[in-house]
């Protein structure tokens, strides 16, 4: 059995308190957003995940350090990782949500996205493959957004666990259609195998759609609570 905890907050406030848990190359990326929202998302994110990493090393959050070197061109980007820490970090973000998995060792992936707005055809045509596609025929418009952004949030959760993000095709990922158990049906890319992955739906509330995936055979079991800054630790 896997087991991935995940934890939701809103956006923290800019302030001295929290922006000193960044380090030099966070403070830059913090920094490069030009919408204080932007900033705030990308200081939430980071302020969870040292808080549960924190706890997890048996170490205040001011002395947890990521390293988000990307594989591909060494910039400061990639997913935040602790070397050698024996456990695996996703953090993912959208309008009002933040949210931080962790799993022991076990590529995990996380996504969130608020889910208000439409799903023009553009998009599904982006997203989703044929087989995909003729699954929404004949739902209602609210079924048929719902049923796009859980097609939506698997795929990213199951590409970002593989570290490997966008350069897997969107289309090349089949997912199991509405009305089933979330699951990898079919990829075309090497880096998914069906028979090693495992997706779950989340609940990070009204509006937004969410979900997890881990590269494993094993079954998952997911656990999600809300964080906040005067909460009990992790």
């Amino acid at each position: 059995m896997i087991e991935c905890a995940v934890w939701w907050a809103v956006p923290l406030p800019n302030e001295p308190r929290y922006l000193d848990l960044l380090d030099d190359v966070e403070r830059g990326r913090h920094g490069g957003y030009r919408k204080e929202i932007d900033q705030r998302r990308f200081l939430t994110g980071r302020v969870l995940a040292k808080t549960v990493a924190a706890d997890l090393l048996g170490r205040a959050p001011d002395d947890v350090s990521f390293d988000a070197t990307c594989d591909d061109c060494g910039k400061p980007h990639g997913r935040p990782r602790v070397p050698d820490a024996g456990f695996d970090l996703s953090i993912s973000h959208s309008g009002e949500r933040i949210g931080v998995a962790v799993t022991s060792g076990v590529p995990v992936g996380l996504d969130v996205e608020t889910a208000t707005r439409r799903a023009e055809d553009s998009l599904i045509a982006y997203a989703l493959n044929e087989t995909e596609v003729a699954a929404l025929d004949g739902l209602t418009d609210v079924e048929r957004v719902a049923a796009f952004f859980r097609y939506w949030t698997g795929k990213e959760a199951l590409m970002k666990a593989t570290g490997r993000g966008l350069k897997i095709p969107l289309r090349s990922i089949t997912l199991a259609g509405p009305g089933e158990p979330p699951r990898l049906v079919a990829s075309a890319d090497p880096a998914l195998d069906p028979a090693r992955a495992r997706l779950a739906d989340l609940d990070p509330g009204e509006g937004y759609r969410a979900a997890i995936a881990v590269l494993s055979d094993d079954e998952l079991k997911v656990t999600e609570r809300w964080w906040s800054p005067t909460a009990p630790s992790p």
